[in-house]
């Protein structure tokens, strides 16, 4: 299991190192400097428990499949963001956002979550056929 975690949290964090990048164009920084936080490694790092989700979904539709990944998504995130506000060490803030939520969650990322799901259970497949886990 500490395997998988290291896996999903490495992952999780190339994927916002990359997507903070890329929004880092919106704001004219041509140099894509992105940013993060080490407590995303750990949150990233979770996903190495959600096993027996991707098992139970595998036989349905990609849209409900991944629609049932946002959710989940969106459900974490609002928990771990509303405590980690709590003790005010909540890495990201979404205030003032056109979408967010309580500026834990933002509703526009839904696509990107979707698509972040689907990468996880396409790593999760993997990570069966080549381990043991």
């Amino acid at each position: 299991m500490l395997i998988q975690f290291l896996i999903f949290g490495i992952s999780g964090w190339m994927m916002e190192i990359i997507w903070t990048g890329l929004d880092s164009l919106f704001k004219r920084n041509y140099k894509l400097t992105a940013t993060t936080s080490i407590w995303m490694f750990f949150i990233y790092g979770l996903v190495a428990f959600t096993g027996p989700i991707y098992d139970t979904l595998k036989m349905m539709p990609l849209i409900v499949r991944g629609g049932l990944y946002t959710l989940c998504i969106f459900i974490s995130e609002y928990i771990i963001g509303i405590c980690l506000k709590k003790v005010k060490i909540c890495p990201w803030d979404y205030s003032g956002c056109r979408f967010a939520v309580q500026g834990v969650i933002r509703l526009d990322f839904a696509p990107a979550w979707f698509t972040a799901g689907l990468i996880f259970e396409r790593m999760h497949l993997l990570l069966k056929t080549v381990t043991d886990f």
